[in-house]
């Protein structure tokens, strides 16, 4: 077995798009007597592979991303390394 390395995948939805979920919060925020300019709720998923290098092993944390994880027509990722 190879070596673990770990990548949070961030999605968020397209500043286009709408989030129905964020203005909810956003709503509850202000109610609070918080200024808040904007609220966008995305996911993050943390995601273990066993690959040895480090550029392989992000490559497909972006594969997992564009396949499942994303809906490029409402959403945008990004992978880092954790």
């Amino acid at each position: 077995m190879g070596k673990v390395m770990k990548f949070r995948i961030q999605v968020m939805p397209r500043i286009e798009a709408l989030d129905p979920q964020g203005r909810a919060v956003q709503g509850a925020l202000e109610r609070l007597g918080f200024s808040v300019k904007d609220c966008r709720i995305g996911k993050s998923i943390l995601v273990e592979v066993n690959e040895t290098d480090k550029a392989k092993g992000k490559k497909l944390a972006e594969e997992m991303a564009q396949k499942l994880l994303a809906n490029p027509l409402i959403e945008t990722f990004e992978v880092e390394s954790v």
